[in-house]
């Protein structure tokens, strides 16, 4: 979320809500600093958060703490699983989102009985509490505020938090109607990585593929809210009428989306 778009996002809390960067360079297929205009969010790394090999509730590809090796035993969803689920589309969108200003709208939202993903870009959103991170320093358009805040009443932080931003309800899509809201658990995947999230912030009603600066690492893409981010190959799966409580639990978001990416791979 831009701070451009800061009305929609106080809009948006209203009618959804229940509710320094790695020296190393970017990684191949990275979106340069030109090619990053979203005019939603950016990241930053967390404080206290796995680095960006073993980002915690990742499939990776080399076992961290919190991490779930992608070749690890019976029962793990690899990314490979959650990709061959997602290689057709039923449209549910009425016609596509840019991942940008400039963009043409080609990305479409699809929908399958227990889930909606797409397939788009990564721009990072470094918005919320503010962070050593995340700040205005760090990020000439950082917001302290998301569309959804903690149980304490405290914003998100986009440092610590793995979270996704979504398109505000519109005549394109309104995921409301799909039984996703603030809270609702998500499977980021990323070559042979899967970071569990949730839905956590709200932007611009025409635009897609966004998500936290902690999303980010964890799927070992620069989480840099200028240079950072994925220029596409991010498939984005959001698990109908699921919701962790309290928003903030990652530790919850990762065991709820193991159950439920297998479930999702299993029933066709």
């Amino acid at each position: 979320m831009r701070v451009q778009t800061l009305t929609l996002v106080v809009a948006g809390a209203a009618l959804l809500a229940p509710t320094t960067p790695p020296a190393a360079a970017v990684p191949t297929g990275e979106r340069p600093p030109a090619a990053r205009d979203k005019g939603a969010a950016t990241a930053a790394r967390g404080e206290g958060a796995a680095t960006a090999v073993r980002g915690e509730g990742a499939v990776t590809a080399a076992r961290g703490e919190g991490a779930v090796t992608a070749a690890r035993g019976e029962g793990a969803v690899t990314a490979a699983d959650l990709l061959d689920r997602v290689r057709s589309c039923d449209r549910v969108s009425r016609g596509g989102y840019r991942t940008d200003h400039v963009s043409s709208a080609k990305v479409s939202v699809c929908g399958t009985r227990g889930a909606v993903f797409w397939k788009a870009d990564l721009d990072i959103d470094c918005d919320g509490r503010p962070t050593a991170r995340c700040n205005r320093r760090t990020d000439p358009l950082f917001a302290a505020a998301t569309a959804y805040q903690q149980s304490d009443g405290r914003h998100l932080s986009a440092a610590s938090l793995p979270y996704i931003v979504l398109p505000g309800p519109s005549r394109i899509w309104d995921h409301r109607d799909y039984g996703i809201r603030g809270g609702s658990v998500a499977a980021v995947v990323y070559r042979d990585r899967v970071q569990y999230a949730v839905v956590g912030d709200a932007g611009p009603r025409d635009i897609i593929g966004e998500a936290s600066y902690a999303t980010a690492r964890g799927l070992g893409i620069h989480p840099d809210p200028i240079r950072g981010g994925a220029a596409s190959g991010v498939t984005y799966i959001v698990f109908k009428d699921s919701r962790i409580t309290p928003i903030e639990s990652h530790r919850a978001a990762v065991q709820a989306g193991e159950r439920l990416a297998r479930h999702f791979v299993d029933h066709h």
